[in-house]
Order: C-alpha cells, then sequence, then structure tokens
C-alpha cells in the first residue's frame, strides 16, 4: 500500500497522532544516538548557547527569508507544484494558532537535535542535509517541494555549520514551519 493510500484511511485526528508519534521517535534516536557517538552528554550540550543576537542574525532572519520565498513560489507556481496530497492543509487547517505553534515548535526541536545535533556533528554538513531531505520522501515525487525542502535542509544545516548552535536552527525551523503552517491555516 502506498504512503498516500494509509495517509488518506487516516482521520485528520490520527494523521496529527502519528505526526506527534514520529516527532517523539526522532526525541528518542536522537538521545540513543547521542549516547553511541559521544562520549559525554555534556559534550552534545555544547551545541545549545542563548546568543540572542546570533539567532536572530541567523535564525530569525533566514527563517523569515524562506517563508517569503515558499510564499511567492506558492503564488507564482500553478498548485500543482506544491501539491502534498492535502498533508499540510489536514494538519494545519483551521486549526487553533496554539496548535500551530506547539507543532512547530516539537518539529523543529525533534528534526534539529537529530539532523543537526547528532548526525550532523557525527556524519557532516552533507549526509545530514541529504538524510533530512529524503526523510521528507512524500516529497519524492514532487520535483518542486523536493527542491525546496533540499534547499531548506542545506540552508538549515550551512547555518549550523556556521554558528555549531542548536538553537539558531531550531529557531530558523520554527519559523519557517509556524509561518507557512499560519499561511496555510489562513488561506481559503
Amino acid at each position: 500500500m502506498k504512503q498516500s493510500e494509509i495517509i488518506e484511511q487516516l482521520s485528520d485526528e490520527e494523521l496529527k497522532q502519528q505526526l506527534f508519534i514520529s516527532q517523539g521517535l526522532f526525541i528518542v534516536l536522537a538521545f540513543v544516538l547521542s549516547f553511541i557517538f559521544f562520549d559525554d552528554l555534556r559534550e552534545w550540550l555544547q551545541y545549545f548557547s542563548w546568543e540572542p543576537e546570533q539567532i536572530f542574525l541567523y535564525g530569525v532572519i533566514p527563517g523569515l527569508i524562506i517563508v517569503l520565498i515558499d510564499i511567492m513560489l506558492v503564488w507564482t507556481l500553478p498548485k500543482r507544484y506544491y501539491d502534498d496530497g492535502g498533508i499540510n492543509e489536514r494538519v494545519f487547517k483551521g486549526q487553533q494558532v496554539s496548535y500551530v505553534f506547539i507543532l512547530s515548535l516539537t518539529v523543529a526541536f525533534a528534526e534539529e537535535i537529530l539532523f543537526r545535533g547528532v548526525l550532523q556533528t557525527t556524519f557532516g554538513y552533507i549526509i545530514a542535509s541529504a538524510i533530512f531531505a529524503l526523510v521528507h520522501f512524500r516529497y519524492l515525487n514532487k520535483p518542486v517541494l523536493f527542491i525546496s525542502i533540499l534547499f531548506v535542509s542545506f540552508y538549515i544545516g550551512y547555518l549550523f555549520e556556521v554558528t555549531g548552535n542548536l538553537a539558531v536552527t531550531i529557531t530558523a525551523h520554527f519559523i519557517v514551519d509556524f509561518l507557512l503552517g499560519l499561511f496555510i491555516r489562513l488561506q481559503r
């Protein structure tokens, strides 16, 4: 059975549950792999740094740039290029802002600690960014969506290369997911 067929059989609530379960698995995987790849948990925690100026310059501003580019593409390209099978609409459409916020923060935290905090620090920028893009396999047969996620993956990975700060990448990822989630939520 194809992924799209499985997803169609899920209710909206079941789809949301599966999304949170997958993010929980990413968090567990990140912690398990950190015990395998790092000698000490403190070594891993060094990648979290609260530097407001750095977070703003390398997290907030790039996140906003990604969102603006994405919205411009959505408005200029035919809808079929951004059609993910209606999954994002089912997840975000008509939801409360607090739900979009919590989901976006959960996804940003889970994916960044796994892909940047563990995989990128262990296997490098290119491998971690490629795996991040491939995890979003539902976009593989949608060229515009796949190129978009590939670009975002490598861009956020590059931000981690420059700063070494997971607070930066979590912020950028959160801004992208939250604002695009709100955009989908508000579309008619």
